[in-house]
């Protein structure tokens, strides 16, 4: 049915606060020209995928800024869109330590000093580079591991997207978890990892597009900056934390004084150093798109420049979050309206749809829809082509047939792809336990990348580090993380195997995503003191020979190219970016 633009598109159906949005022919075809143009890429892309390493590894020769905008894209799939929004309705201006805390200073680490190593070592996986420094063992667990994560990361942009069409379209959930794999299955199917690239640039300038205008019709609505802080303080008076949504820093000496539920250390050691390392220095979803870069200096300077946009996005995928809880909490004809959860909450996932109803008319509701979908695609392609590789390369040809051809590969990473979009389906079920996706995520963040970050961090700057040690402080890291979670509860929840207590509860905290933080931290700590004293009591299983090019003391330094640009040279780019954080910190204190 068509609806004049003039008529605001926000309406409730099927209980209070349900978000309706009633689309017209312009938007579908919006839509339909989105989902043509990412196909066509694929199938375009086909032609030029002669070898395995072109599809896994995109034939190593795309340029830094492609690989940047990859880099980038790859991470801001429907857990950053929805989830970051959700987060910025659910913790206010804090959520930013994601961005500012928790992913910058570990881009510019691994530009700086690790892609040396896995780009220098011709690694194809992150899992190949454990193998080549540690032994078989350490690789395969990590592999089956990652391979979990990554279907489970897929699994939640799935429910993300089934969950936006069926409440404001009314699809149906389950066709609508059909469709959006059908999408990606036939891109990736086709192209690989460089469909996967250059829709992951593609999806980044649609979600640009898509939110700048909502933000901007927010903010004028509510009336300026001012407005907002005005309303966010209002609000957290009302949940007994006052000042709390509005800043920052200035909240964080009391875990009860703050939404996020946690202190200043257990911010900074578990999501600043742990998870925040642990994703962007070992999560081969993100180190994928580096490694497809056409030489060193190009990889080292991928996460670099992938960090100048990122450090902005807290604007575009945070505010609109917090704009909505502003908003909520004003009420009145100027309000804004969301579901409720089943624990009494407003459903936080759905932030985003009720701006959209709120502020786009039809063609600009197409295009903000359209930047959603591509947050979604980008999630599910990124972790379906890490998925595809790590499993062909580092499980398949090592331990099913290590003699197979280059063009079985490819049919292994065309079958796995399917295989994989079909597992994640069913994952994407276990999402619907959360009222904010980012709480799972950070969840499953921190049973896999957590240790995995201390067996790098000790095997790449300790050389006496062993593969005894590295398997069996990772089986130990992921173990202390079970224990952890299986003791400890957040406030007002059931106890079970997704929220935790299901080995009886000694300790609670005031949100999930504090368990989650302080989660990382103890897996962490069990892998590294697990890894250090193993290793000691082992014999080394690697020469210094073998050793070279694999941990810092024994790798030749990468050199920057006489008279380059400070711009075209890594460890000044990636100061500067680090000093525009901390100004950002500073700000918004």
């Amino acid at each position: 049915m068509h609806v004049s633009p003039l008529v605001p598109l926000f309406a409730t159906a099927g209980g209070a606060g349900s978000v309706v949005l009633q689309l017209a022919t312009v938007d579908y075809l919006i839509l339909a020209l989105y989902f043509i143009f990412v196909i066509a890429i694929g199938w375009v892309i086909r032609r030029s995928m002669k070898t395995s390493k072109d599809f896994f590894e995109s034939g190593r020769s795309l340029p830094a800024w492609i690989c940047a905008l990859g880099f980038i894209g790859a991470n801001l799939g429907a857990q950053e869109v929805m989830g970051m929004a959700a987060s910025g309705a659910k913790y206010g201006i804090a959520t930013s330590h994601f961005y500012w805390v928790g992913a910058i200073p570990a881009m510019v680490f691994v530009g700086i000093f690790m892609m040396p190593f896995y780009y220098g070592s011709k690694a194809r996986s992150v899992p190949e580079y454990l193998k080549l420094r540690f032994d078989e063992k350490t690789r395969t667990f990590n592999a089956l591991s990652f391979a979990v994560m990554t279907v489970f990361s897929s699994g939640i942009s799935m429910f993300a997207l089934a969950k936006l069409l069926n409440a404001i379209l009314g699809w149906n959930f389950d066709a609508c978890i059909i469709f959006s794999s059908l999408i990606v299955l036939i891109y990736i199917y086709s192209g690989g990892l460089t469909s996967a690239i250059y829709n992951e640039v593609l999806q980044f300038f649609l979600i640009v597009l898509g939110f700048l205008p909502l933000v901007i019709l927010g903010l004028q609505d509510i009336g300026g900056w001012s407005g907002l802080m005005h309303n966010l303080d209002a609000y957290s008076a009302t949940k007994g934390m006052p000042g709390a949504w509005s800043s920052s820093w200035s909240h964080m000496g009391n875990a009860t004084a703050n939404p996020i539920g946690i202190e200043w250390f257990g911010l900074v050691a578990g999501l600043g150093f742990v998870l925040s390392f642990g994703y962007w220095c070992t999560d081969f979803l993100v180190i994928q798109r580096a490694m497809a870069a056409k030489d060193m200096n190009a990889a080292r300077r991928t996460p670099l420049i992938a960090a100048i946009p990122k450090m902005m996005f807290p604007a575009l995928v945070i505010l609109p979050g917090m704009l909505a809880i502003a908003l909520y909490h004003k009420g009145g004809t100027a309000g804004i309206a969301l579901p409720m959860g089943t624990d009494g909450n407003p459903d936080y996932n759905m932030v985003v749809p009720a701006m959209l109803a709120k502020y786009f008319p039809n063609g600009m509701l197409g295009i903000g829809l359209t930047a959603l979908m591509a947050s979604f695609m980008s999630g599910m392609a990124g972790n379906v082509t890490a998925f595809n590789t790590v499993w062909t390369y580092d499980l398949y040809q090592r331990w099913v047939n290590p003699d197979s051809s280059d063009a079985h590969l490819i049919k292994v990473g065309r079958v796995t792809t399917v295989v994989g979009l079909i597992i994640s389906a069913c994952c994407a079920y276990a999402a619907a336990k959360f009222n904010n996706i980012m709480d799972m995520l950070q969840l499953v963040f921190g049973f896999v990348n957590a240790p995995l970050f201390a067996i790098f961090l000790l095997g790449m700057f300790w050389r006496r580090a062993t593969g005894h040690g590295a398997f069996f402080g990772l089986l130990l890291g992921t173990l202390s993380a079970a224990i952890f979670q299986g003791r400890t509860l957040p406030i007002g929840e059931t106890a079970g195997l997704l929220k935790g207590g299901w080995l009886g509860v000694q300790h609670t905290f005031v949100s999930s995503m504090a368990q989650n933080f302080w989660m990382a931290i103890f897996a962490f700590s069990g892998c590294f003191l697990g890894t250090l004293f193993i290793s000691l009591a082992t014999k080394p299983n690697r020469t210094n020979d073998e050793l070279r090019g694999l941990v810092y003391s024994l790798t030749e330094k990468p050199k920057d190219e006489h008279g380059a640009a400070w711009y075209a040279r890594p460890m000044p780019l990636g100061l500067l970016v680090l000093a525009c954080t901390l100004v950002l910190n500073i700000i918004f204190w």
